[in-house]
């Protein structure tokens, strides 16, 4: 039908060509993830955790690029920000619905089986948390709320920043720019933490190490393959707990917390 596809050329403005082009440039850095993730063997956990590194590295440096290409049509055009906000939207929107109907069978799919027998076992179940880009921030920030806190997920971004800048030799040595394979310099140092606090950079497990650190709690993350991993378990308390997912969104990984098993509430106030 008319009028339901693809506009026509001319008829683009700035922004759809920029959503197009950057649309276009995921996929491509998709598929390139994908070859990767290929030639690693499924039993060589150390390379897929050196994978998982790299590939956090790639979609963080596209994703940052594109934050700046559009900051620079913002500036250009302010009129278009909310044109350029619901272009996004619908950018999103659309993503996560093709990775629903991709992996609905599929790896999400068992993944989302095996995590729940997981949790259930300990009378939990997922709290699903948006794919945003701020996703651990607002699993932390959703956990908190059973422990008093009321921080938000820019409060946890900016004292992650300051954090590993104020503690920079701790971090350092486990950050490498992903094209030379060198330990990055001060000044991309610098550039990660900005992202950190400014940015929907993603948060991995240098973050996790700092917000252990800040927050004094240990910070327990459940995955499929393997035991849960405790970061701060020099801490007490309760841990905070959060969902590792590999294959959440097409995208790849994702957090979300977690809250007590809806059945389990039922069958203990029966």
């Amino acid at each position: 039908m008319e009028g339901s596809g693809d506009e026509e050329p001319g008829s683009e403005g700035p922004l759809q060509q920029l959503v197009k082009r950057q649309r276009k440039e995921k996929r491509e850095l998709q598929a390139k993830i994908q070859g990767m993730k290929n030639t690693v063997p499924k039993n060589d956990k150390k390379r897929r955790k050196q994978l998982a590194d790299e590939v956090a590295k790639l979609e963080a440096e596209l994703e940052q690029k594109h934050k700046e290409e559009l900051k620079q049509l913002k500036e250009a055009s302010p009129e278009q920000n909310k044109e350029k906000k619901a272009a996004l939207e619908k950018e999103r929107e659309e993503r996560i619905a093709e990775a629903e109907i991709q992996n609905l069978t599929g790896a999400r799919h068992l993944e989302s089986q095996k995590l729940a027998s997981l949790l259930a076992a300990r009378q939990l179940e997922i709290k699903q948390i948006p794919s945003d880009g701020h996703c651990m921030y607002r699993a932390i920030e959703d956990q908190l709320k059973d422990h008093q806190n009321s921080w938000t997920v820019a409060t946890l971004r900016n004292q992650t920043a300051k954090y590993m800048q104020s503690h920079f030799d701790d971090f350092l040595p486990f950050l490498t720019n992903p094209n030379t394979g060198d330990m990055y310099s001060r000044e991309e140092f610098e550039k990660y933490c900005d992202d950190i606090a400014n940015t929907a950079a993603w948060g991995g497990q240098l973050e996790l190490r700092a917000l252990s650190h800040i927050l004094q709690t240990p910070i327990e993350v459940v995955q499929m393959d393997s035991p849960p991993i405790v970061v701060g378990e020099e801490y007490s308390g309760k841990p905070i707990t959060l969902v590792y997912m590999r294959h959440a969104y097409g995208l790849g990984e994702h957090y979300n917390s977690v809250k007590v098993l809806t059945d389990a509430t039922t069958e203990n106030s029966s």
